[in-house]
């Protein structure tokens, strides 16, 4: 399995034109695919996998005393509940069956993609293996996923140890809890499979998105709430409303947007005919990373208070918990000591960036390898008009990169940065406007996008089939 859409893939030279925009009207594309027979019955069963996604999250985890309000005032504490939360559509906040969501296969996914550029067997085995290849790095996903539901698991239930009702349970509940988490987990890696088999589009990605999707009304219902209670101004709700639609129409531009070199292709000789020799181009993505660098610098900037919370009062939990209000972009309280106010969160943003920055970096030049992409260029027969193949190809190519880069990781820590800063510009509680922008938006808007281009992609095949 490869990494969800929307979490950062790689690009090699395939020789052919690829267009990251949408060709039809949207509506047109929907009254298309419903009126075609087979597209219409793999949209119904993606539809139906939502509604058992649905019902499962509001199924409680089957073990007495496991009571989820008192349990989710300990679990807020954390940077990486919202997130966990909202990529689960609640489940983890309810504590149901589904509590643990498709984060172990997203982490499973990422360590195996990492693992696969450092080791040159499996990397070689990748490029060469064709289907048995992926077939056993399925497997080993699913494997790892599955330790990682096991562990993941057993670090919530540690967080969640200061709940009295917790602490109180028997081994063999907490073992339950694990197991029923862990069950529902690859339940879910198994719906997201029977998406991709007999739905359309990733399957895995789309119960991502479904769970986002899930999420929304609670969290509208939470903005209406305290609009009613009067915590919430009119204003704010209009500033909140602007700045959803500004977010939205800047991730799509963003997520959409190539920078695009042409290529030559030399003209062959193949008996009586003469073949090859157009022009096409290789499309590099601004984004290249996808929302990769906002997880794992999320994890890293969370990783002291999910530790402090984990060891308690002691003294080094206490460190630690201080230490993560220091890195949490969204802290209010003051900088001690100082002459001025200053938020803890200011310092929390600016290594947040950085860490952004540093992990798109990284994650692109493990998926973009110059080197490989200037040998496939040769070994196709095509070049970069005014550049020579091999060496200067491959300076050339690095040096596009680069720049790309730095634009990409500019919209990386703008979006991931909105969700911060929107609180401030409307003038309420963080906790009202999550979904503005960062990972849950930029996740959902690139898998909507990745579909609608499959939805088309099919609805041309027929035609020209026809």
């Amino acid at each position: 399995m490869s990494l969800p859409a929307g979490f950062g893939g790689g690009g090699n030279y395939q020789g052919a034109k690829s267009d990251k925009g949408l060709s039809l009207p949207l509506a047109d594309t929907f009254r298309m695919a419903w009126a075609d027979e087979d597209l219409r019955a793999r949209l119904i069963f993606v539809l139906t996998v939502f509604a058992v996604y649905a019902a499962g999250v509001h199924i409680p985890t089957p073990v007495p005393g496991f009571d989820s309000s008192e349990v989710t005032k300990s679990l807020e504490q954390l940077p990486m509940f919202q997130m966990l939360n909202v990529f689960g559509g609640g489940a983890l906040k309810r504590l149901s069956i589904f509590a643990l969501g498709l984060n172990p296969y997203i982490t499973a996914s990422i360590i195996l993609q990492i693992l696969q550029q450092a080791i040159p067997q499996w990397k070689k085995e990748m490029q060469e293996g064709g289907e048995y290849a992926k077939k056993k790095n399925n497997q080993r996903t699913r494997f790892l996923s599955l330790a990682l539901c096991a562990g993941q698991g057993f670090g919530l239930l540690q967080i969640m140890s200061g709940v009295p009702a917790i602490a109180a349970l028997a081994i063999g509940a907490k073992l339950s809890i694990l197991i029923f988490w862990t069950a529902g987990s690859m339940f879910l890696l198994w719906l997201g499979e029977q998406i991709s088999e007999r739905g359309i589009g990733n399957g895995v990605s789309l119960m991502i998105f479904a769970g986002i999707i899930l999420s929304l009304p609670a969290q509208a219902q939470n903005l209406y709430q305290g609009f009613k209670d009067g915590f919430v101004p009119l204003y704010s709700l209009i500033i909140v409303g602007v700045l959803f639609i500004a977010a939205t129409w800047f991730i799509v531009y963003f997520t959409t947007a190539q920078r695009r070199i042409p290529i030559q292709n030399m003209r062959r000789q193949v008996g009586n005919r003469t073949m090859g020799g157009g022009t096409n181009y290789l499309p590099l993505s601004v984004n290249m990373a996808g929302v990769l660098p906002i997880i794992f610098a999320f994890s890293l900037v969370g990783m002291p208070s999910q530790f402090g919370s984990m060891l308690g009062s002691t003294p080094v939990g206490n460190f630690l918990t201080e230490l993560g209000n220091y890195l949490i972009p969204s802290e209010r309280a003051a900088v001690p000591g100082l002459p001025f106010y200053l938020p803890k969160g200011v310092i929390g943003s600016i290594l947040f960036t950085g860490l952004i920055f540093f992990f798109t970096y990284f994650w692109t030049a493990i998926q973009y390898n110059v080197t490989d992409i200037a040998d496939n260029l040769k070994r196709n027969g095509a070049f970069i008009p005014g550049i020579r193949p091999g060496k200067q190809t491959k300076d050339y190519l690095d040096g596009v990169i680069s720049r790309i880069t730095v634009v990409g990781a500019l919209f990386i820590a703008a979006v991931a940065l909105i969700q911060y800063i929107a609180p401030v510009v409307a003038g309420i509680n963080p906790g009202y406007v999550s979904v503005i922008g960062g990972t849950s938006l930029l996740i959902m808007v690139s898998v909507a996008l990745e579909t609608m281009r499959q939805i088309e992609a099919n609805l041309l095949m027929k035609q020209y089939g026809q």
